[in-house]
């Protein structure tokens, strides 16, 4: 598993530098946003598969949590209930669950956002939920149109979230490292007056496709 200096390394660096350091891959869906935009986030993730407009397996799910466990939430992306509230946020924070990412809607936005704690989610719905289906908890989940499994890494910033497989963390550190160096380069270049044209090669492509 990474250890808490990669993870935090890891956070340090932008989803969308993540998201291209590892070949374009892990992003959620634009449709999962950040409720409270100054909010980062990043830890294991504890996966749960819910029935849509019922809760009852988030409830079971946050007493099966580790500390700096990420509930991944897969709410089938139904819109017309908020299964996520102001009391399972607190109830989550008392189990060590660094914050939330679910497919589907909240409510109770304004508590959650004063108490600090990142949630991503489709939006808000002020719209009541049941606890009486089934579901699962720590199985493969799709989120965002992400498959997610138990223990992968999550990280989440104001562009949105992306999944890095444990396995892969030292090496994604290490290429968003270089990708964050180059792109220093570049800004250096921009200021001494190069063009993005000049600096990504992109005359020939102009040429080609008949703009110059």
């Amino acid at each position: 598993m990474p250890t808490q200096e990669q993870l935090a390394t890891l956070q340090a660096f932008g989803t969308a530098t993540i998201h291209e350091a590892q070949g374009q891959m892990g992003a959620m869906a634009s449709h999962i946003k950040p409720l409270d935009p100054s909010r980062r986030l990043v830890g294991r993730a504890l996966t749960v598969d819910c029935y849509p407009c019922d809760n009852l397996m988030i409830h079971y799910a946050i007493t099966q949590a580790q500390p700096g466990d990420v509930l991944i939430i897969d709410a089938k992306g139904f819109t017309e209930g908020g299964p996520w509230g102001d009391i399972l946020t607190l109830a989550a924070h008392k189990a060590g669950i660094k914050g939330l990412v679910i497919d589907g809607m909240v409510r109770d936005a304004e508590t959650i956002i004063e108490f600090g704690f990142p949630v991503f989610s489709k939006g808000l719905s002020i719209k009541a939920t049941n606890k009486a289906q089934p579901g699962r908890v720590n199985v493969p989940v799709i989120c965002g149109g992400v498959t997610v499994n138990p223990g992968d890494i999550i990280v989440g910033d104001r562009d949105g979230i992306v999944v890095v497989s444990p396995g892969r963390v030292a090496e994604v550190i290490e290429a968003s490292q270089a990708r964050e160096d180059k792109e220093d380069r570049m800004r250096q270049q921009l200021e001494q007056g190069k063009t993005t044209l000049e600096l990504l090669n992109l005359d020939p492509v102009l040429e080609r496709i008949g703009v110059r």
